[in-house]
């Protein structure tokens, strides 16, 4: 395989796990901050809650970063069309990310219930939002977003804030809530102890049955939609733009990949394998077993999405032939060479501190000597 082709694909793949890492990991502290008025009933178990994740929540937003910088590198035309064109969208999602931190930094600085209140409702909306927005978006790419390009590739966005708030989209938002609020959930059984851990597993629970519904829904009503086909690409020795290329809309088109390579039907057998099974272990409570579950569901879940939509990475619904695919909006050979090198050094030492910090602070956080701690959230 030529080596420009197989860094392409790498990259798509790796694009790929920045966003299961994120949806893990960053996934599971919005989950815990969603939960958090609901399974902490005193200010006593919402200080559990809060720092059951504290140890680790900053040190996961690396996911959320790497994820950005991913698609700055190695996919700029992708970028700059989706944050320029999705502006009111990434200005929400900047905003709920700066919150977050305050209410973790400033929740417990004054003993004033109304205080501590606030700052909760605030990490409920800065934990719900930003995941809601994640579903929603991969929703999108589905109906595709309205935009086009003109002869210079300026990138104009025709739509609205509330079109991108369409019936498929909301429901794509909420079963990535609601993945959240399992991981968010399994993460508490096993950290918080007492009541904050039954509450947890019922809420787990509750979560669990409402992602494998939406999934279900998700993929039986994709298969009823239009979907894109690249029927005209320039040769490969051309430059590759969105611009000269055709595509046609086709009813059932999504479900293509998975009917020309029948082994990919793998992919959201994992989902279903990761929800039902992770649904049991919370009912045994095997906290341990149904994180790792979940994750294997956001794999699936996620992984479902990119079989279907590849090549598509940012479809068009104003002109369906300037979408964008892996092949036009790639960086060069050369800044996918160095960012894979960067990439090969970075991920696993990521990977490696992560897994390190969670096995230091393992075990359960103890709501009394929470009391007596002044340097506790």
């Amino acid at each position: 395989m030529e080596l420009y082709l197989a860094l392409k694909v790498l990259w798509w793949l790796l694009l790929g796990v920045l966003l299961m890492g994120l949806a893990i990991m960053v996934g599971m502290d919005m989950g815990v901050g969603t939960l958090l008025r609901f399974v902490g009933k005193t200010d006593t178990e919402r200080r559990v809650c809060l720092n059951a994740i504290g140890p680790h929540w900053d040190g996961n937003q690396v996911w959320f970063i790497l994820g950005g910088g991913a698609i700055f590198a190695a996919f700029p035309l992708l970028y700059a069309t989706a944050f320029s064109g999705l502006y009111i969208v990434m200005l929400l999602l900047l905003w709920t990310m700066i919150m977050r931190p305050l209410g973790f930094e400033y929740r417990s600085k004054l003993p004033s219930a109304n205080w501590r209140n606030m700052w909760d409702w605030v990490l409920f909306v800065s934990g719900a939002v930003p995941m809601i927005i994640y579903g929603a978006g991969m929703g999108n790419m589905f109906l595709g977003v309205p935009f086009h390009f003109a002869w210079d590739l300026r990138s104009y966005y025709t739509g609205s804030f509330l079109s991108l708030l369409n019936p498929f989209a909301v429901m794509a938002g909420v079963l990535s809530l609601s993945m959240s609020i399992y991981m968010g959930g399994v993460m508490l059984m096993g950290r918080a102890g007492g009541e904050v851990a039954k509450r947890s597993q019922k809420a787990a629970t509750g979560a669990a049955i409402v992602a494998l519904v939406l999934f279900t829904i998700g993929g039986f009503w994709v298969a009823t939609m239009n979907g894109y086909v690249l029927d005209k690409a320039p040769a490969p020795a051309l430059a590759q733009t969105p611009l000269q290329q055709s595509v046609s809309l086709q009813p059932g088109a999504w479900h293509a990949n998975f009917h020309a390579h029948p082994a990919l039907w793998l992919v959201p057998l994992l989902a279903y394998a990761g929800m039902i099974l992770g649904l049991l272990a919370v009912r045994a409570n095997k906290h341990t077993l149904a994180w790792w579950l979940g994750a294997l569901a956001w794999i699936g879940v996620i992984g479902t999405a990119g079989v279907s939509l590849f090549p598509f990475m940012m479809p068009s619904s104003s002109n369906p032939s300037q979408s964008l695919t892996l092949w036009n909006s790639i960086s060069s050979q050369t800044t996918l060479q160095w960012a894979t090198g960067f990439t090969a050094v970075f991920v696993p030492l990521i990977l490696w501190y992560t897994s390190w910090a969670f096995w230091i602070m393992r075990g359960t956080v103890d709501p009394k000597a929470l009391e007596h701690d002044g340097h506790a959230y």
